[in-house]
């Protein structure tokens, strides 16, 4: 049997993919992630070095572990106050307490988009599909696209949605502070959207 710990750097490697060039970072979550995959390297064999997978089910507050199924929760469309254009949610969870962190799916069809807003613990944003724009306040615009995640920081003022001409979808994951996750602005005005 081949020994496991040549698999060392094929799990490094793995691990530091998000890096630049010449950049070390070696965190305590990547760290663990090593330990853990090569604990599990040791036992598995060389099959298991090309592809090491940590996976921790998500429990629900009674200790089992739950499955939101795909269109199990009604979507809803973007409310007029909030939205410019068609805008589609579908939610995806909200954490048990004392968790307070939610999801949702939002599609903004082209030339949609969400008001100014803020949220006070920030938010985070994964681009599944299409084009889209984000922009923070004394910015300007940037073009987002699938695959893209975009961090907001507590209290920064933004917006975000579809290109004129291009639908976007993105997950949106945001907590909650005294049971508040977002405060809402003003709309962003067509120059606003054009500039």
């Amino acid at each position: 049997m081949e020994d496991s710990t040549q698999a060392l750097p094929a799990v490094i490697s793995k691990l530091d993919a998000g890096n630049r060039p010449g950049d070390v970072m070696i965190t305590r979550r990547r760290m663990l992630a090593a330990s853990g995959g090569l604990a599990a390297l040791a036992t598995a064999g060389p099959a298991a070095a090309e592809t090491p997978t940590l996976t921790v089910p998500r429990k629900r507050r009674d200790g089992t572990m739950e499955i939101k199924r795909s269109g199990s929760q009604p979507s809803r469309k973007g409310p007029a106050e909030y939205f410019t254009g068609a805008v589609r949610v579908d939610p995806l969870f909200q954490a048990p307490d004392p968790a307070h962190v939610s999801g949702s799916s939002v599609t903004f069809e082209p030339g949609a988009r969400t008001a100014w807003h803020t949220h006070p613990l920030g938010q985070t944003l994964i681009v599944t599909s299409g084009c889209g724009w984000v922009q923070r306040e004394g910015g300007t615009i940037e073009e987002i696209r699938p695959g893209d995640v975009v961090c907001f920081p507590p209290g920064e003022k933004h917006w975000h949605g579809a290109t004129p001409t291009a639908a976007m979808t993105h997950i949106a994951i945001q907590e909650a502070l005294n049971g508040k996750n977002v405060d809402w602005m003003e709309k962003v005005s067509d120059e606003q959207y054009r500039a």
